[in-house]
């Protein structure tokens, strides 16, 4: 303990955190109680007060998950005290007043993550003059199975948790609990957009970024078909009672069997092609309807809205699992079959895209369903409510490898937080990223703290008729949307509940 380390006193008891690069740091603060014995799979409850000064300068340990492939095994903590539930908090000064504070969702397939993870540091949003908080949520079964007897998208009820946390105690970081914004990205933007849509998350923020919104989300029958299979993987009954008595490290094991091999589950129709089998949950009480019918109808309509895809999204997993330049006619045919939508289906992007060749079409087509025209829908629905919304697409390519990975998904967190030494954004940004690409990260993070503070990011707000969009490039600018051709492909979709097919 240092002499300048800065204590706070929350609702629940006083914590003391450290003094790092100019900026007050807090980690691993409790929002909710550990959920686990008598609280596995129910909906969080509130930190339990304790005495003294808590220690607040190490993360909290993640959420049960198995090792992201290719990476170290996950902690051990992940499965020891089950103290998952915890944020931390960035603050340029804990004494200050009313700064904006932005709330991050990390992202990860609704399976993997934590935010802990050094790409995802705070400082320099907090060197920018914001409050910055991030963290953990439920994922996988813990989270999002649908299981007899237990509430609905608990991931979800986490967040709206870790949000009445920061109304409670963010004026005590120099937060302004009036000015909340919640970001994320991929299946963080997924959890925003469900927070959208949903009743308890209403007036816990004012504005959103969504940053690669996932189109996914499953009906009860679905999810619960999910939970089967996971749970004979583990081979244990799909039961509240015997799923509570299994080791989260197991279902955890479990849900990655499943994983890798989805295409096993032809009744799960398009999500068999995708790599998790879990989404938030249309169950009618916690997520009422799907997030794009309830912006459609004025729901969030008061919440200003920042949203955008990456131009190549879908070419991350395509690189990754190493099939880039492999993709055969027929795996083509799969997708378009399964994903291209009504009424001109496949053969309405063979006619869109007439040059593409197979491994073209499948990149578009999967990047269309999966990231990028739900991110659009959602912005449109939102602003054919009458909702302030803002629009952005990302073209820059990754500087490690351009001809690799182009303007994939995930390129726009190390781009937002700032290179990061190892994970995901390092390989994409590489150690030393060019100054025109940190000088771009600069400028997004710059208009994400605009954003947060006012509500306008300096360009003009995306409108039904004049579809205006800001574009990331290394020479950034605004104009009309640049995915016409996909857009009209999809003019007519709904992204509704997926379901069981046959």
């Amino acid at each position: 303990m240092g002499p300048a380390d800065p204590e706070v006193y929350t609702s629940t008891g006083r914590v003391r955190g450290s003094a790092e690069n100019g900026v007050a740091v807090f980690r691993g603060i409790p929002f909710a109680q550990p959920p686990l014995g008598a609280l596995r799979f129910q909906a969080p409850r509130p930190p339990r007060p304790w005495d003294g000064v808590r220690d607040a300068t190490r993360f909290g340990p993640p959420a049960p998950q198995a090792p992201f492939p290719g990476s170290p095994p996950a902690p051990p903590a992940a499965g020891g005290t089950g103290e998952w539930l915890t944020v931390n908090v960035w603050t340029p000064a804990p004494h200050a007043a009313a700064l904006p504070v932005l709330v991050w969702v990390h992202g990860g397939a609704y399976l993997f993550g934590s935010a802990a993870e050094p790409g995802y540091d705070g400082s320099a949003f907090a060197a920018g003059g914001a409050v910055f908080v991030s963290c953990n949520y439920r994922l996988g079964v813990e989270g999002f199975a649908q299981i007899p007897g237990a509430p609905a998208n608990r991931g979800l009820l986490d967040l709206v948790a870790a949000l009445r946390w920061v109304q409670e105690n963010i004026a005590r970081f120099g937060g302004d609990p009036a000015n909340v914004t919640v970001f994320g990205e991929s299946a963080g933007a997924g959890v925003i957009s469900a927070l959208l849509a949903m009743d308890d998350a209403a007036g816990l923020f004012r504005r959103a970024i969504a940053q690669s919104v996932p189109g996914t989300v499953f009906t009860p029958a679905l999810a619960a078909d999910v939970t089967r299979a996971v749970a004979e993987a583990a081979g244990v009954p799909a039961t509240r009672e015997a799923l509570s008595q299994t080791e989260p490290m197991r279902l955890a094991a479990a849900s990655m069997s499943v994983t890798g091999r989805m295409r096993q589950f032809p009744r799960w129709g398009a999500v068999r092609l995708t790599d998790t089998p879990f989404s938030p949950v249309v169950d009618g009480e916690v997520l009422p309807r799907a997030p794009w019918r309830a912006l459609m109808s004025g729901a969030a309509r008061e919440v200003e809205l920042l949203t955008g895809h990456n131009r190549d999204e879908y070419r991350l997993f395509i690189a990754m699992s190493g099939r880039l330049g492999r993709i055969t006619d027929e795996d083509a045919a799969t997708v378009l079959e399964s994903f291209a939508p009504a009424p001109d289906g496949p053969a309405g992007y063979r006619k869109a895209y007439p040059e593409a060749d197979a491994g073209r079409l499948f990149e578009v087509v999967f990047s269309d369903w999966l990231f990028r025209m739900p991110t659009l829908h959602l912005a449109q629905a939102h602003a054919a409510s009458g909702g302030r919304t803002f629009l952005y697409e990302l073209r820059a390519e990754a500087p490690a490898a351009p001809e690799t990975f182009g303007a994939c998904h995930a390129l726009d967190v190390p781009l937002v937080f700032g290179p990061a030494g190892q994970g995901i954004g390092a390989t994409l940004a590489g150690e030393r990223p060019p100054a025109e690409f940190r000088a771009l990260g600069d400028l997004m993070r710059s208009e994400w703290l605009r954003f947060a503070a006012c509500g306008d990011p300096g360009w003009p707000g995306y409108g039904t008729e004049r579809r205006t969009t800001r574009v990331y490039d290394l020479r950034p600018g605004v104009g009309p949307y640049p995915e016409e051709t996909s857009m009209r492909l999809w003019e007519r979709h709904q992204f509704d509940a997926l379901d069981l097919s046959g």
